[in-house]
């Protein structure tokens, strides 16, 4: 891979984590800031997920060793589920 190669994959790769970065941070104050049943909570994980998975296919692991406990958090937080 040429150097220009390499630095458009690079670039590109930076712009699905910002994407992915932003679909996490509105999911978490949607479920923060809104009236939802926890049902719909979960749905929107599971749709952040979703989307996290078109970005980087084959990274579900990772998204949930990242990004899950961050909503788990949120959940658990705004449901008081401890």
């Amino acid at each position: 891979m040429e150097k220009g190669e390499f630095n458009e994959a690079l670039r590109e790769e930076e712009k699905r984590l910002k994407r992915l970065r932003m679909l996490v941070a509105i999911g978490i104050n949607v479920i923060r800031q809104g009236d939802l049943s926890i049902e719909e909570a979960y749905r929107i994980v599971e749709g952040v997920r979703r989307e996290a998975l078109k970005l980087f296919p084959e990274k579900g692991d990772t998204f949930d060793l990242i990004y899950g406990s961050r909503f788990r958090r949120v959940i658990s937080e705004k449901y008081k589920l401890n």
